[in-house]
């Protein structure tokens, strides 16, 4: 029998609630096709700064290195703003991040169609919607250096770098390319080579690297059209590649293509190591322990963690019919509530994911 180790990081607000369902979930999977699931949950974001008064204790850290995969919930929560910027949940991802290596965020888009009304755009521009926003993870402005504040010429003046070598943009382009394969062949690169030096690298290299891939159709597109085209033709994109800073927004508007950020699963991978799979949506300490918690987009996580982490591919499939087969029943969260269908809390969504399984 296959065993696996995976690695539980609940974090902060509605993350242990979402956690306890993915979990029995993959319990439940993972006796009905043949392997072992071993658990260990371990502290990150505001609960390890409880914990240890560290957002990323090492020992998570070294955990999380040594399992096959992780899976974590959502860190932050608004009692640690005050805290300085290294002390603050948000660091403690950006390290975990940075400690496993993980430089490729991928974030699929797809519509499903028992929610397509749910969206805030109309149904003719969204429906058939099935795009996957890969993003770079570890470099560009949010780690580049020099940043910080300092006082010059009377005056206080923060600054931050938005920086790639050739290395890091081939790296993440490949990582598109190969997986534009295996998709509809067609990539868009996002940049902003209009103005920035970095995005003029940024393009160089992709379309150096073109060649290399023939099948698949590659152009690129200014970040504000493409924020733009995002809500006016979603259908036009397959995959989209971008750098840090770029992917962060785009994949959060991207995600609301569905209706909701709670739908939403994503991973991060390295070039070896464990990946690690996660919701997009936040931490939501304004609903956290009230059983209000969409999980659905953790269960699906957690169906990307089997597919592409442990190369479980029938588990994984029948979590998302799992899924799929509760939102065509017309169970909803109250995040996805609509006329005739019927309201549960996490917990009974959970039990209602595990009747359809």
């Amino acid at each position: 029998m296959a065993q696996h180790r995976v690695v539980l990081l609940p974090g902060d607000g509605i993350g242990p609630e979402i956690t306890a369902v993915a979990r029995q979930l993959l319990e439940a999977v993972s006796k009905r096709h043949g392997f072992e699931l071993s658990f260990e949950e371990q502290p990150i974001g505001g609960s390890a700064i409880d914990a240890t008064g560290e957002p990323l204790p090492a020992s998570t850290l070294a955990a999380c290195r040594s399992a096959d995969a992780v899976l974590l919930a959502a860190i932050g929560s608004p009692r640690f703003d005050t805290l300085p910027r290294e002390k603050r949940p948000e660091t403690g991802l950006l390290g975990l991040r940075a400690g496993m290596e993980l430089f490729a965020n991928l974030r699929p888009v797809k519509i499903v169609q028992a929610l397509i009304d749910a969206s805030s755009l109309k149904r003719e521009v969204i429906e058939g919607v099935d795009l996957l926003v890969v993003r770079e993870l570890t470099g560009g402005i949010y780690f580049g250096q020099p940043k910080g504040r300092i006082e010059a010429d009377g005056d206080e003046r923060g600054f931050n770098t938005m920086t790639y070598a050739a290395s890091e943009v081939d790296r993440i382009a490949r990582v598109a390319f190969d997986i534009a394969t295996q998709r509809q062949g067609r990539l868009c690169s996002v940049d902003k080579a209009n103005v920035l030096d970095v995005s003029q690298l940024w393009r160089d290299r992709v379309d150096a690297l073109a060649p290399t891939y023939s099948e698949v159709e590659v152009s690129h597109m200014y970040v504000d059209n493409a924020a733009m085209q995002l809500v006016r033709d979603p259908r036009q994109f397959d995959v989209l590649l971008t750098g840090n800073l770029f992917g962060d927004i785009l994949s959060d508007e991207a995600a609301m293509l569905t209706g909701s950020i709670g739908m939403l699963p994503s991973a991060s991978l390295g070039s070896d190591g464990p990946g690690l799979f996660e919701p997009v949506h936040g931490s939501a300490p304004d609903i956290a322990g009230q059983d209000k918690a969409n999980p659905m987009a953790m269960v699906l996580s957690a169906a990307m963690m089997l597919r592409i982490g442990l190369n479980q591919a029938g588990a994984a499939d029948e979590l998302e019919a799992a899924v799929d087969k509760v939102l065509a029943a017309g169970f909803r969260t109250g995040d996805l509530m609509a006329d005739g269908c019927i309201s549960l809390g996490c917990a009974a969504m959970g039990q209602e994911l595990l009747k359809a399984l």
